[in-house]
Formats: C-alpha cells, sequence, structure tokens
C-alpha cells in the first residue's frame, strides 16, 4: 500500500479534485471577465452598439458565458472521462471513473495558458482590435496561416482547436493516466490516441459538416 499511495501523494492529478475544479472555474472566470471587459467590450462595434437593443443582448451573452462556467466544465469533464476511462477498460487498465475525472480537470489547466497570452497579445501589442480579429486570434494555432476574412467560416473553429495546447493536452492526460496505471507508456499513449483524441478529431470532422 506505501509504494502505491507514496506517488499518488506527489502528483498534480491526485490533488483534491474539488479543490481543482473550484480554482479552475475562478481562474476561468477572472480570464474571461478581464477579456469581455478589457478588451470585447471597448471594440469599435461594441461601443456603437452598447446603447442600442444589439449592446444589451451583447452584454446578456457575456453574462451568460461568466455564468456557465461551471456547467460547461462539468460536461466537459464528465464525457472526457468516461470517453477515457472506457478506453482504459478496454484495454484492462484499473484506473476508476473518478481518477479519469480527475486527470482531465488537471490536464485541463494548460487551457489557462492561451487565454492569458490572448489577453496580453491584445491589452499591450494589438490594442485597438476589432471584434473578429479577437474572434479569429488563438495562440500557436493553425489559425495563424489562414486569413480569417476570406476562408470559409466552417473552418474556423477547427483551425483554432488545432494549436501546441491542444497537443500539449494529449501528453498530460497520457501523464495523469500513466500516474494511476503505472504501465508502459506507449500502451497509455494508444488509449488516449484511440478514445478522446479520435473522438476530439470526429467532433472536427461533425462540425464541419453540420455547419451551416
Amino acid at each position: 500500500m506505501t509504494t502505491i499511495s507514496e506517488p499518488e501523494t506527489k502528483s498534480f492529478f491526485a490533488t483534491d479534485k474539488r479543490l481543482l475544479f473550484v480554482l479552475l472555474c475562478m481562474a476561468t472566470l477572472l480570464l474571461l471577465y478581464i477579456k469581455i471587459s478589457f478588451i470585447e467590450n471597448e471594440t469599435a462595434a461594441f461601443e456603437f452598439l452598447q446603447d442600442r437593443p444589439e449592446g444589451m443582448i451583447l452584454r446578456l451573452i457575456a453574462a451568460l458565458k461568466l455564468f456557465s462556467i461551471p456547467i460547461i466544465y462539468l460536461w466537459k469533464f464528465t464525457v472526457i472521462a468516461f470517453v477515457i476511462w472506457c478506453g482504459c477498460f478496454m484495454f484492462g487498465y484499473r484506473v476508476t471513473y473518478t481518477q479519469c475525472w480527475g486527470v482531465v480537470i488537471g490536464a485541463e489547466y494548460i487551457f489557462l495558458i492561451p487565454e492569458i497570452l490572448k489577453i496580453m497579445w491584445f491589452m499591450v501589442v494589438e490594442t485597438d482590435p476589432t471584434y473578429n480579429d479577437i474572434s479569429a486570434f488563438y495562440p500557436l494555432s493553425l489559425m495563424h496561416f489562414f486569413d480569417y476574412y476570406s476562408i470559409d467560416k466552417r473552418w474556423a473553429y477547427p483551425l483554432r482547436a488545432l494549436n501546441l495546447f491542444e497537443i500539449v493536452y494529449w501528453f498530460l492526460l497520457v501523464e495523469g493516466i500513466h500516474h494511476y496505471a503505472r504501465k508502459d507508456k506507449k500502451y497509455v499513449w494508444i488509449i488516449v490516441a484511440c478514445s478522446y483524441i479520435l473522438l476530439f478529431f470526429m467532433w472536427l470532422g461533425f462540425y464541419v459538416i453540420v455547419y451551416k
């Protein structure tokens, strides 16, 4: 029992899941509030619409984004953890669903970095962006190789989703599952590839097909 519990206490993925979830929601809420208040609301388009009915709609949407953060995270973590748990079960790995949930929460922290970089970019470098500039920008993504204004808009989201931080997310999932399974890491990669990564690309393909 000592050899099993000792590495778990030293791992970030073994941190209390409720604490990780609350801190993640608070950090996401803070970053989203800063982005909306100091970047999106300062664009010329928002300033033009703020005294019109459209401006009220934009503020309502912003408020819904802030309040929906825990719900969106709960849904996202539940689905991804279930998919990865199924992958572990199929390959005979004794990793519980609760442990998969903790791994997914811990790995999600990597996506706070691009949000911080995005805020810094528009507050320091490009200080007078349009709303479309903000929507199109995602640090270290494939979108940087394309013109947002000329491509078919169905490709905008997939090009933003395919970024360096997403790849790091895969590595973190592998590290988390490996922490609990304690087996050959190459088999953990197969599990993550056949579960989450496969689902990820299927979702992007589905999005492109149904986008109108």
